[in-house]
């Protein structure tokens, strides 16, 4: 567990079990609505940070990941993941360029083995991979009057996704996708010494402190895993909504990517990453890994499992692609439906026609 963040000394504030965050303030639900319809301050400081600097960082790290690096410009961003050689998501690693630097952040607890990797690839190239997160800590300011809140503490408000600014005195500001039902997001990253301190500036300007289950309640609500999970280790980046957010489809090789081609071009995913909605009954929410069941059989397993403010108990849930969007699924007894927005992509006519050729040949049955 990383050193306990100094948020959690405000009132009300319940650490995440095992954490070092505030999972909640009292009130996870109204949090949420904070997040949705205000501008709700979110401790996310135990995520792990890196910075690689040095003349080669951009084609080095372009060679290693998903994502088309190499002309990455300063003050933009980017979403990457890091493959096995069977093309399993290891890390998924949300990027920030600046003043001749490339930051990134991952999961908690994750960063060590990924520093490890990026040493491993370094042979003779100008790169300086360092994990820092005992210097840098992640908020991030979630809402439709968080650009508000920005302006009136005299911080730079980024406009297009991905775009990156620099802070006074250190650190970023950086636009992300929205999550929840369009909430705008920007993540911050400050000196760790500055966290309670650059929080009190934004509490004071109009944001309201918020959790980070009420942050992945909207998270969920908006399709976006997390790795560890919402994925196990047989995830492929085809399974996710990872494949358009982290994946440059058109790029050249890395680590894993005849996986993903494959799967994109000429086959079929064996799962898909879908919201249920779970009947809410029982008491205790099911735990991360817990089978999802079509009658006696598994057909899936739940990650994230939240209680939303308006739909309910709700889970990001990988489930086999053969599963119906009718199907009365069972989640630890609990009744569960796929939401009915997650119907599976549609081919288009030459994917499909490929696809066919290809399983034909597979069968021996290919028309002559």
């Amino acid at each position: 567990m990383s050193t306990p963040s100094p948020l959690l000394s405000r009132p009300g504030a319940v650490p995440v079990e095992d954490g070092s965050v505030p999972a909640h303030y009292g009130s996870p639900l109204r949090e949420q609505r904070e997040l949705a319809e205000g501008a709700g301050l979110v401790d996310r400081s135990d995520r792990d940070v890196l910075v690689v600097p040095g003349a080669d960082r951009l084609t080095w790290l372009h060679s290693l990941l998903t994502q088309h690096l190499e002309q990455l410009g300063d003050g933009t961003g980017a979403e990457a993941l890091e493959l096995s050689p069977n093309g399993h998501v290891e890390h998924h690693l949300v990027l920030a360029e600046l003043a001749g630097s490339t930051w990134v952040d991952v999961e908690p607890g994750t960063g060590a083995a990924l520093q490890q990797y990026l040493e491993r690839m370094r042979f003779l190239l100008r790169v300086e991979p360092a994990l820092v997160t005992e210097a840098w800590a992640l908020l991030s300011l979630v809402g439709p009057r968080g650009d508000a809140v920005l302006a009136a503490t005299g911080l730079p408000v980024p406009a297009a996704p991905y775009a990156v600014l620099p802070l006074d005195g250190g650190g970023w500001v950086r636009r992300m996708p929205p999550i929840g039902d369009g909430a705008p997001a920007v993540d911050l990253l400050v000196p760790r010494a500055e966290l309670a301190d650059r929080a009190d500036a934004l509490l004071t300007t109009g944001a309201a402190p918020a959790g980070v289950d009420a942050y992945d309640a909207l998270r969920v609500e908006a399709r976006r895993p997390r790795l560890g999970v919402d994925t196990d280790h047989r995830t492929i980046p085809n399974e996710t909504g990872w494949l358009t957010s982290a994946v440059h489809l058109a790029k050249g090789c890395y680590r894993g990517q005849e996986t993903v081609a494959r799967v994109h071009n000429l086959g079929r995913a064996p799962r898909r990453l879908v919201l249920l909605h779970l009947d809410g009954l029982a008491e205790q929410l099911p735990e991360a890994g817990t089978p999802v069941q079509l009658g006696p059989r598994d057909v899936g397993r739940v990650g994230s499992v939240v209680r939303h403010h308006e739909l309910g108990v709700v889970a990001l849930a990988l489930v086999k692609q053969s599963v119906p969007m009718d199907a009365e699924l069972t989640v630890a007894g609990a009744r569960a439906a796929i939401d009915p927005d997650d119907a599976p992509a549609t081919l288009d006519d030459t994917v499909a026609a490929a696809r066919e050729r290809v399983q034909a040949v597979r069968s021996g049955t290919i028309p002559r």
